[in-house]
């Protein structure tokens, strides 16, 4: 197995791209979709970041095993959103989510912080935001499987939290190596 699996995941998330969600859905499927398309944009900016400037070829090797899953399942999403007539984008506004604990979002600024860092402190400050970031996808991806109704997008939202969990163990190890 690859990066915890990533790199495994690839053509199983390219070949659930032609996956209909089939069936009914509910406003926390929809939410669900919109939150994770947003919210794997960032991972895809910081994934980006850390392919170009880690030093470590294990840090890189996760960072491009990540982005080729993420972006399968940008696609995946906003291919359900788009057959249920629902907008591809989230609502920002804070007020918009209250009920589920609000937008777990990667600030703009600890983005910004993560492009000025260098060398090993890159290394640790990616990981630092990226565990906390894939622990947010853990959190959005058992709300769905507990609210949804959507049996394909909670199936994705399972996969979600299994590799995301998967990512923050190996993420961790890296840490502390």
């Amino acid at each position: 197995m690859g990066a915890c699996g990533t790199s495994s995941e690839a053509p199983v998330a390219e070949a659930q791209a032609a996956v209909q969600a089939e069936g009914g859905h509910n406003d926390t499927d929809v939410m669900y979709l919109q939150m994770m398309v947003a919210h794997h944009g960032q991972g895809l900016e910081m994934v980006r970041l850390a392919a170009k400037s880690a030093e470590r070829g294990e840090i890189r090797t996760l960072a491009q095993a990540i982005e080729v899953t993420q972006r399968d399942e940008v696609k995946l999403m906003t291919g359900w959103l788009k057959q249920w007539s629902a907008p591809t984008t989230v609502d920002h506004a804070p007020s918009a989510h209250a009920d589920h604990g609000g937008l777990p979002a990667t600030g703009p600024e600890e983005i910004a912080a993560l492009k000025k860092a260098k060398g090993p402190a890159f290394e640790t400050a990616f990981l630092n935001l990226f565990v906390a970031h894939q622990h947010n996808a853990v959190e959005m991806a058992r709300l769905e499987t507990k609210q949804g109704s959507n049996a394909e997008a909670k199936a994705l939202a399972d996969r979600i939290s299994t590799s995301r969990a998967d990512q923050i163990k190996q993420m961790l190890q890296l840490m502390n190596s």
